[in-house]
């Protein structure tokens, strides 16, 4: 299967070599997106520094629709490539760029176009549920695109005789399942940081802090849901550290969400929920990571790297995505997953 999805590079760029040590980093990206008539979209799992910066902080298809909704000519998306993909999808008129073209996701990775499509085919009956972490590709062979604030309704509103593929992530597959009783055929992906968490050790440091409450994504094994207090998306987590009675909470989610809790509720405390090692450095998305200040610059500057998406793709990615916005409900369509 031919991948209809690019990341044009600009072949007279300036690299991080040409970047002058002493430049104003902050000063010369408001001047550019000035200049260049630009919007930039931080996801919550990015560094504090970059998401300060941004326009929006949010959701994957949250900040798409947000960027679509603008008079932006142009997007930088500080996330991964799905998400910048998405965006592209919404506002194909716009030049969308991301900081760092390698900045992928396990995810995406590991439900690849071609693989898929034969899953497909030897399921023709099945109505296929396709979360939101994978390729313009992949969502152009699903039927319905769905968040994790999104899927259990869509799911409950299928007849119940109607069998469902679920892909790519099986943790949140399978507790999608428990949620809802429905027998669903999974594909075995499964997102590198929320499989690294630790349920004993979660346990130990609740252990020492006794009024802790436990938040978590539902891309986290059954494990760490078991030993939750609550589970839901980013921004569902969000809210209910905001909301939650008690000042102490960790989160079995990727870290970098903590920056906007501290900042929306500085008088709570916050944990990265720890890996089987008792560190939280597992709790880091390695390809989120990625993205800096000085490659947003690069973005900015060069207009490059480029999400480029032949116009027959983004109409077959776009069909499911608008299904999901047709059945969600009203309070789904403004949340989204990781």
């Amino acid at each position: 299967m031919t991948h209809d999805t690019l990341i044009m590079p600009n072949a007279s760029a300036l690299t991080l070599h040409d970047i002058d040590p002493h430049l104003d980093l902050e000063a010369e990206i408001n001047r550019l997106r000035r200049d260049k008539n630009a919007i930039i979209l931080a996801h919550y799992y990015q560094e504090g520094e970059i998401q300060d910066l941004a326009d929006f902080v949010g959701d994957s298809l949250d900040l798409s629709r947000k960027a679509a909704a603008t008079d932006a000519d142009m997007i930088v998306f500080c996330g991964v490539r799905f998400m910048a993909e998405v965006a592209k999808i919404l506002s194909p008129e716009k030049t969308v760029v991301i900081p760092d073209a390698d900045a992928g996701c396990s995810l995406e990775d590991s439900c690849q176009a071609d693989a898929f499509k034969i899953w497909r085919e030897a399921h023709p009956d099945h109505i296929s549920l396709t979360y939101i972490n994978c390729s313009a590709e992949v969502k152009a062979l699903s039927d319905v695109i769905v968040t994790s604030s999104s899927a259990e309704y869509i799911i409950n509103n299928l007849p119940k005789d109607q069998p469902i593929l679920f892909a790519p992530d099986r943790h949140l597959g399978a507790y999608l399942q428990r949620k809802t009783g429905r027998d669903m055929v999974l594909w075995p992906g499964t997102c590198i940081v929320h499989e690294q968490f630790s349920a004993r050790e979660i346990t130990r440091l609740k252990s020492q802090h006794p009024g802790a409450l436990v938040a978590a994504h539902p891309e986290c094994p059954e494990s760490i849901i078991e030993v939750s207090d609550h589970v839901g998306s980013t921004s569902q987590i969000l809210s209910f550290v905001h909301s939650a009675p008690s000042n102490e909470f960790i989160v079995a989610t990727e870290q970098h969400i903590i920056h906007q809790m501290q900042k929306d509720s500085p008088d709570k405390t916050f944990y990265a929920a720890p890996g089987s090692d008792g560190g939280c450095s597992c709790s880091s998305c390695p390809y989120m990571g990625l993205n800096t200040l000085e490659k947003m610059y690069l973005a900015l500057h060069n207009e490059a790297p480029a999400i480029v998406m032949s116009e027959d793709l983004r109409l077959r990615a776009l069909k499911p995505l608008e299904r999901m916005l047709e059945l969600a409900p009203t309070a789904a369509k403004s949340q989204d997953a990781a």
